[in-house]
């Protein structure tokens, strides 16, 4: 499940990205830069926690 969550989540902020391009608005591009970093924290952090157990 973790791995579809992830490009689920890429998915997403790339398609922010398009809308924030498309509209102008800088709620869009926070917005998407946002969830890619907390994305990639989470996963990031779930690949070290892994390694622990």
């Amino acid at each position: 499940m973790g791995p579809f969550a992830f490009f689920a989540g890429l998915l997403l902020g790339v398609m922010g990205m398009g809308k924030w391009q498309e509209t102008g608005s800088p709620f869009w591009l926070w917005g998407s830069v946002t969830f890619l970093l907390v994305v990639l924290i989470s996963g990031i952090s779930a690949v070290l926690g892994g390694k622990k157990g």
